[in-house]
């Protein structure tokens, strides 16, 4: 069995939604250099849709192919459903990924959900803060 799955090489080679939304009313960044991956997604959103998202991705393949996926996977969805997506939901989506690199699909769930955040609070849209990741202290990028 091939290490990555044609869906994750075909995200990584051709990466979709890849970019700056300088419109972006949404913006949410995960990661650090120490871990190797930085996320950063821009949300355009309208009437609670979003009608556009772009990411820019520093980090491996699998980081790519996350940010990739997770983007096609929320476009044109409404903010709530967005919400819901998980790094589980990114990881089948792209047919699996190798056990030491579900931490991608994780960042792209944390970073979507960070994007989420700047736009409710640009907003004064309230929210229920334990829905949102605390990346400051998870300590997943401190191993």
């Amino acid at each position: 069995m091939a290490l990555y799955s044609e869906k994750v090489m075909d995200h990584f080679t051709h990466p979709r939604n890849v970019g700056v939304l300088e419109d972006a009313n949404g913006v949410g960044e995960v990661g650090n250099a120490k871990c190797g991956d930085i996320m950063k997604i821009y949300l355009k959103i309208e009437n609670d849709i979003i009608e556009d998202v772009k990411f820019e991705t520093f980090g491996c393949g699998s980081a790519i192919a996350s940010s990739s996926m997770a983007t096609e996977m929320i476009k044109g969805k409404s903010i709530y459903e967005a919400m819901a997506l998980t790094n589980k939901a990114v990881a089948e989506a792209l047919d699996g990924l190798p056990a030491h690199k579900l931490h991608c699909s994780v960042l792209a769930e944390e970073a979507i959900k960070k994007a989420l955040k700047d736009y409710f609070d640009s907003n004064n849209i309230p929210y229920d803060d334990k829905v949102f990741p605390d990346c400051e202290h998870c300590g997943h990028c401190e191993h």
